[in-house]
This record gives C-alpha cells, sequence and structure tokens, in this order.
C-alpha cells in the first residue's frame, strides 16, 4: 500500500467512525475518534511495509543526488584531463584517417592487453563508419604486469614506423593484435622480426633497431602523458572535438556505444 493509499485508508476510517455516530448504537465522542485515528496511523507507520517504502524512497533520492554530483565531478575532471592531453603532432603521432578531421579519438593502448585486443576492431569499425569526420590517435600505455612483451611490441612498431612510415605501424599493429594470445607472452618478442619482415619491412635494420632500444624514451613520454591525465588501465581512449569538448573511454566499450560517444562529442 502508497502513501496515497494510506491517507485514503486514515480518511476512510475517519469517515467510518464519524457516520457510526448517526448509523449504530454505539457512538463515539470527538475524544475516542481522535484516539482510534491515532492508533490506526501509529500502527500504518510502525508496519514494515510503510518503513520499507520510506526507506526505499530515502535510498533513491540519495543515489540519485550521489549520481549528479558524480556527474559533475567527472564533467570537471574531463575537462581537467582535456587541457592536459597532449597535443596531437601528425610528426610525431601515429593518425589514422583523415587529418583534419573534425574529431579525435586518441587511444592509450597496450598491445598485450586482451580488452585493447577486443577494443581495437570496433574503433577499426568506428573509423570507417565515420571517415568524413573521424580520426585514430595511437598512443603507447604498456602495462608492468604485460612485459616484457607490451613495451618490446610497443617499441617494434616505432621501428616500423621509422623504417617504413605511418602506413606500416598501422597494418604492423593490427597484425599484432590480429595475433597476439595477451597476457604478456601471447607474440613471442623473437617473432616480431618475421613479422615485420611480412610486412615489407627490411629484417636486419628492424633488428637493429629493436635490440638499440632507440624507441624506448617515446614510449615512456607516451606513457607519462597518459599518466598526467589519468590513464591507470587500458585501453583508455579519449573523444575530442576541435573546441576541446571530450568524452573518455574506459574499457571495450561495443561499437554501438562508441558511436554514441563520437555524436555526442559532435553536437557540443
Amino acid at each position: 500500500m502508497n502513501i496515497n493509499n494510506r491517507l485514503v485508508h486514515i480518511i476512510t476510517l475517519f469517515s467510518v467512525l464519524f457516520f457510526s455516530t448517526v448509523l449504530s448504537a454505539k457512538t463515539y465522542d470527538e475524544n475516542e475518534i481522535k484516539d482510534l485515528v491515532k492508533k490506526e496511523v501509529e500502527r500504518l507507520l510502525s508496519s514494515d511495509d510503510f518503513m520499507n517504502e520510506k526507506i526505499a524512497r530515502g535510498i533513491n533520492i540519495f543515489v540519485e543526488r550521489q549520481q549528479q554530483a558524480a556527474s559533475r565531478e567527472k564533467s570537471a575532471q574531463q575537462a581537467a584531463r582535456a587541457k592536459n592531453i597532449r597535443p596531437v603532432d601528425a610528426k610525431r603521432d601515429h593518425i589514422r584517417g583523415k587529418i583534419d578531421a573534425a574529431i579525435t579519438i586518441i587511444e592509450y593502448s597496450d598491445f598485450e592487453c586482451p580488452f585493447c585486443k577486443r577494443f581495437h576492431p570496433n574503433v577499426q569499425k568506428l573509423l570507417k563508419n565515420n571517415s568524413d569526420k573521424l580520426r585514430w590517435v595511437y598512443r603507447h600505455y604498456p602495462l608492468g604486469f604485460h612485459d616484457p612483451g607490451a613495451t618490446k611490441q610497443a617499441e617494434a612498431t616505432e621501428c616500423v614506423a621509422d623504417l617504413a612510415g605511418n602506413d606500416a605501424f598501422w597494418k604492423y599493429a593490427d597484425l599484432i593484435y590480429e595475433r597476439t594470445k595477451s597476457n604478456g607472452k601471447g607474440f613471442p618478442i623473437k617473432n616480431l622480426k618475421g613479422l615485420a619482415v611480412e610486412i615489407g619491412v627490411d629484417g636486419s635494420a628492424f633488428e637493429t633497431c629493436l635490440d638499440s632500444g632507440k624507441f624506448a624514451g617515446k614510449v615512456k613520454e607516451d606513457m607519462a602523458n597518459g599518466n598526467k591525465i589519468g590513464v591507470t588501465g587500458t585501453p583508455a581512449a579519449f573523444i575530442l572535438n576541435k573546441k576541446g569538448d571530450m568524452r573518455f573511454v574506459g574499457g571495450a566499450l561495443p561499437l554501438e556505444r562508441l558511436q554514441a560517444l563520437v555524436d555526442e562529442v559532435s553536437k557540443l
């Protein structure tokens, strides 16, 4: 019984008691009626159903307020993050899609992360579906517990980019995600050279580059920027428009959700 029904119940009781003074032999004085109504109200207030209803309403109000506060805090955090994201640099970053696109998705990722493996094809489809307005920027964030594979794979992609260009970087990255079994040892380090040769990169030059650690610093720079903007896990992506409005993506979101976020940012 909800609160309105309870009030009706009390009013009905009061009415019955009132008309009983006319319709029955037994009559009630004013104090007796007040006492009976008071007892009925106390009984209703003490009932489990009534208290459960009040508690539930209180919890719902509390949760709603907490959600509103969390939403405001999230918006503030996103704004702070957007200010600290390193600006996209075509000379340094790996960009896929329209170079001057209105919307950018910047991903901080780990080649040995199983969630990144699931996320990667979703972003590929997202880019294909929004080729007129979206570009994809890939940055490294190899997690320590996915090493040694994750960091060496990140460095390997940089060697490929250095030796064969941006398109080769993306082709190589796609193949690692396709073939790795993830979690640190999903794609053996010894196979990185062979994969580079497979896409047309000089094997000897690749091996020299990877063994030298030439791009270890660049990978660490990506990670440092990720730390600065609050990245703690992968995949972590930021969808931004040219005004700096942003939405954060944490985890392997499905394509439909990613598309909704792109559409949302496009309208801001």
